[in-house]
């Protein structure tokens, strides 16, 4: 069962004319309403304006008031969210009202929602952030739930004064229809159960997403691991029963000196292997392929926005389970590069998934790399659940995503990288081992991973906290988030104009 995403369109229109189950009103705290809400609360009879003398309605950020059965406009309920200071709105606020907003909206049936786009960002930030905070809050993570809990509605409208629609304006739309798109299909992925989602039937979701879009793909099967030495991510696999794959997606376009490689680890279910984890920590682990879910979505949003330069997705698929047949700690694997790895912890698997599926991303010669990955839970008690770890071996690649990070409003924090945690992977039977020492994990990890690249700019994204939501939170629910299509999206963006 794949999500359905509502269609997201954008008008021009004066608020109190749009016809909507729902109208949802951004507000601002510690001002008056803006021109458009103060026109629509003309015809409500200033209903709005009681409500924030009141106290009632302040305009603080995901505060939501509710105002149902209004007389003298054309929807049918008005739904107050506060966007907090105007100084401080940009897309990552926005984004957030829009979805708690969404959120509270869908709990019951409805066939239309309408949201009014603030004034406080151009008209194509502003439809940007809302639309894909929209869909956010539409979707949820009851995929097999016998009665749903979040109803998509059927149409989605961004609303914009009525001298702001133009060619701008559209084209956000068009873009925030893409990433929503994307999104939803990465918390998808991510939250489908394991039983369903192994690394075959990843492999043909992303085949079947590369003939809907128009990019190549390539699966690669165990005999063609072999031949390509993977010894390390065939390693991992060896004890399911589900065969590993690695996906090559190409997006041909522009000169190929510029082409940008997404690498995704894909582990679509991590018992820890023989290194086995607790119950507790296990019962998430179908969520340990969200890189590669991100770098899936990611693909998608590319085919519509058709960068000038190629993007090379991978994504590597394997199951780490325990069996018979599963490897040790102790056994010596052989990595793409000729690099010998000493297996001390089974359940440092994904490192050895990336290593082999980096080497090759790097010698197809890209100009640059960027992987995502659930990779520790070193990062989750460095930077907890809402922030990812940034690792690079180069300054500028690091900036870039840094700051399309924040465009986006996804958090993420440059961690270093510190030549001296190598000491802890030193092997004394192989080149390295494939775990260290307790402390500084996640560093370790990407020392690990660095060895795989060589000298081409890389980047290394540890999204194991942020890649899903603990508990309900505003305008997320629990579950997946689709963590990295933003950011992706945004450096997709920002390299096509800066070069």
């Amino acid at each position: 069962m794949e999500t359905t995403v509502p269609l997201l369109t954008g008008r021009a229109a004066a608020l109190a004319d749009v016809e909507a189950d729902w109208l949802i009103v951004p507000v601002f705290e510690g001002e008056s309403l803006s021109a458009p809400v103060s026109a629509l609360d003309a015809r409500l009879g200033r209903a709005l304006d009681r409500l924030c003398q009141s106290g009632d309605l302040t305009g603080k950020a995901n505060e939501l008031v509710p105002l149902l059965r209004p007389s003298g406009i054309a929807s049918e309920r008005v739904l107050c969210v506060g966007v907090g200071k105007r100084s401080a709105l940009d897309r990552a606020t926005l984004n957030d009202a829009a979805a708690a907003a969404a959120r509270s909206a869908t709990g019951k049936p409805t066939r239309r929602l309408a949201f009014a786009l603030p004034d406080g960002l151009p008209a194509g930030e502003a439809a940007l952030a809302g639309g894909v905070g929209l869909v956010q809050g539409c979707v949820g993570p009851g995929l097999r739930k016998s009665s749903p809990t979040r109803y998509s509605p059927q149409e989605l409208w961004l609303v914009a004064p009525t001298d702001a629609d133009g060619p701008e304006l559209q084209a956000a739309v068009r873009r925030a229809a893409s990433e929503a798109q994307s999104v939803a299909l990465a918390r998808e992925l991510i939250n489908l159960p394991p039983c369903e989602l192994y690394p075959e039937s990843f492999a043909e979701r992303a085949r079947q997403l590369a003939a809907e879009t128009g990019f190549e793909c390539d699966v690669l099967d165990e005999a063609r691991l072999k031949q390509e030495r993977m010894g390390a991510l065939l390693g991992i696999a060896h004890g399911s029963d589900r065969p590993p794959r690695v996906v090559v997606l190409r997006y041909r376009g522009g000169k190929s000196d510029r082409t940008l490689g997404l690498v995704g680890k894909g582990v679509t279910f991590d018992s820890g292997g023989l290194s086995l984890k607790t119950v507790e920590n296990m019962a998430d682990m179908k969520t340990d392929m969200a890189g590669s879910a991100a770098v899936l979505g990611a693909m998608q949003v590319a085919a519509e926005l058709a960068p000038p330069f190629p993007v090379h997705g991978y994504l590597g698929a394997a199951e780490n389970m325990p069996s018979g047949t599963a490897y040790r700690p102790g056994d010596v694997l052989v990595s793409r590069l000729g690099k010998t790895v000493e297996v001390t912890n089974t359940d440092a698997e994904g490192r050895l998934v990336l290593g082999d599926v980096l080497a090759y991303a790097v010698e197809q010669k890209p100009s640059a790399v960027v992987d995502l990955a659930t990779l520790t839970g070193a990062c989750v008690v460095a930077l907890g659940n809402w922030v990812g770890g940034l690792f690079s071996n180069d300054d500028a690649l690091a900036g870039e995503l840094l700051e399309a990070a924040g465009r986006a409003g996804e958090a993420f924090w440059r961690l270093p990288l510190v030549d001296l945690q190598k000491e802890t992977l030193r092997s004394e039977v192989a080149d390295m081992k494939n775990s260290g020492e307790r402390w500084g994990g996640a560093i370790t990890a990407a020392v690990f991973l660095r060895e795989f690249v060589g000298d081409t700019p890389w980047a290394h994204l540890d999204i194991a906290g942020p890649s899903q939501a603990p508990r309900e939170r505003g305008y997320l629910g629990k579950g997946a988030t689709g963590i990295g299509v933003r950011t992706l999206a945004e450096f997709l963006v920002r390299r096509s104009v800066s070069r």
